[in-house]
C-alpha cells in the first residue's frame, strides 16, 4: 500500500512538472498511421481500395491512476472526378477521449473532404488538398473532483467546498483544418511508394477552451509533417517507414518507425499478411508493434514502453492500444480497382 502511496504521488509530483507541455498537446495515438485524418485531412484516401474504415483503442497509466482512455473511428470513401485520373474522398472521424478521476471527456466529430490531383497518365502520382472541419465537446464531473481547499489540516473533508467556481462543466466549439500531402509510386514495383504531407490544425484561434469561460484561454493552432515510404525488400516482403511532426505552440512532438510485412500467399495481391516492427516517441517511448492482416480486415497491437520523466512511477508501463482495420474495393461500375488511385499503404 505503501510503494503504492509513493507511486500515485510520484505520477502527480511527475504531472506537474511537465504540465504545461501535457495540456498544450492534442490527443494522439502510438498507432498514428491508422488514423491518417488526426494526422493530416490531405491524408485520407492513399491507400489501395474504393473503401476504409479503421478504429483505435488506447488505454494509458493503468498502473498508477484512473485509467485514461482514449478511441477513434475514421472511414473513408473514394469517387473519380471527370474522365481522368483524378478523384475526392469523402470521410470523418470521431474520437473519444476520457481521462482521470474527475472524467475529463472530449468528443471530437471532424468530416473531411480531400481532392487528388493526377499529375502522371502511367503510375500513381497525386497532390491532394484536405480539409476538415466540426465540433468538440468537452466536459467534466465536478462531483468527483477534490482540491487542496477540501484538506482541514488532517484529513480530506468532503464538506468543505473545493474553492473553485466553474462558470460550466461542459463546452463545445466548431474546429477545422487543412492540408497538402504529395503520394507517388517510386519505379515500376506497386510496393514502393512514398508520400509527403504538411497539415495545420485549429484554424479557428478564437475558440474559447475554458471552464471558467476565460477568453484569454485559447486552443494553440498546430503544425503537423507527415511522411511515409514503403520499399520492397523482396516479392514476399517489404519495410514501411513512418514518421511525424509536430507543432503546437511552444511545445513540438517527433514520433518515427518501422514496419516490416511478410506476405504469406499471392506475391501480387495477398490475403495475408503479417508484420512487426516499432516507433519511438522522442523522450516519451518505445513502442513495439505487431499486425496481422486477413483481407480485407487487419488487426495491430502496440504497447508504449514509458522512458520519459514518469518512468519511476509508472515503473516504464505506458499506453496499450490495438486497432482494427476494413479495406476493399467495391464492385461497382466506378471502382477504382481497374483505375490509377494513389500508392498503396
Amino acid at each position: 500500500m505503501k510503494s503504492l502511496f509513493i507511486r500515485s504521488a510520484l505520477f502527480v509530483t511527475g504531472i506537474f512538472l511537465i504540465q504545461t507541455t501535457i495540456l498544450a498537446q492534442d490527443l494522439h495515438f502510438s498507432q498514428f498511421s491508422e488514423t491518417p485524418i488526426l494526422r493530416n485531412p490531405a491524408l485520407a484516401g492513399i491507400f489501395t481500395g474504393d473503401l476504409r474504415i479503421q478504429s483505435v483503442f488506447r488505454t494509458q497509466w493503468n498502473s498508477v491512476t484512473v485509467p485514461f482512455q482514449t478511441c477513434s473511428l475514421n472511414g473513408e470513401y473514394k469517387v473519380p472526378v471527370g474522365r481522368g485520373n483524378d478523384y475526392l474522398t469523402f470521410g470523418g472521424a470521431i474520437l473519444y477521449d476520457k481521462a482521470g478521476t474527475i472524467a475529463l471527456t472530449e468528443t471530437d466529430v471532424l468530416p473531411v473532404l480531400n481532392y487528388h490531383k493526377s499529375l502522371s497518365d502511367y503510375r500513381n502520382m497525386y497532390l491532394s488538398a484536405g480539409f476538415s472541419a466540426g465540433f468538440i465537446q468537452k466536459r467534466f464531473d465536478p462531483s468527483k473532483m477534490t482540491t487542496n481547499n477540501q484538506f482541514d489540516g488532517m484529513d480530506y473533508n468532503s464538506s468543505l467546498g473545493s474553492g473553485e467556481n466553474f462558470s460550466q462543466n461542459n463546452y463545445l466549439y466548431f474546429d477545422g483544418g487543412a492540408g497538402l500531402s504529395f503520394s507517388s509510386q517510386i519505379g515500376d514495383n506497386i510496393d514502393n511508394n512514398m508520400y509527403l504531407g504538411a497539415a495545420y490544425h485549429h484554424i479557428n484561434k478564437s475558440a474559447k477552451v475554458s471552464f471558467y469561460n476565460s477568453p484569454d484561454v485559447q486552443i494553440n493552432p498546430k503544425w503537423v509533417f507527415s511522411g511515409g515510404l514503403k520499399l520492397a525488400v523482396s516479392d514476399f516482403a517489404y519495410t514501411t517507414f513512418y514518421g511525424d511532426y509536430s507543432i503546437q505552440g511552444p511545445y513540438t512532438e517527433a514520433i518515427a518507425g518501422a514496419i516490416y510485412t511478410i506476405k504469406l500467399d499471392d506475391a501480387d495481391e495477398p490475403v495475408y499478411t503479417i508484420s512487426g516492427g516499432g516507433f519511438i516517441r522522442w523522450a516519451d517511448a518505445f513502442i513495439p508493434v505487431v499486425k496481422l492482416e486477413t483481407n480485407p480486415l487487419s488487426f495491430a497491437l502496440s504497447y508504449d514502453i514509458n522512458m520519459s520523466e514518469l518512468k519511476a512511477a509508472s515503473l516504464s508501463r505506458g499506453g496499450f492500444e490495438v486497432s482494427i482495420s476494413y479495406k476493399k474495393f467495391i464492385n461497382i461500375d466506378n471502382s477504382a480497382r481497374d483505375a490509377v488511385r494513389c500508392p498503396s499503404f
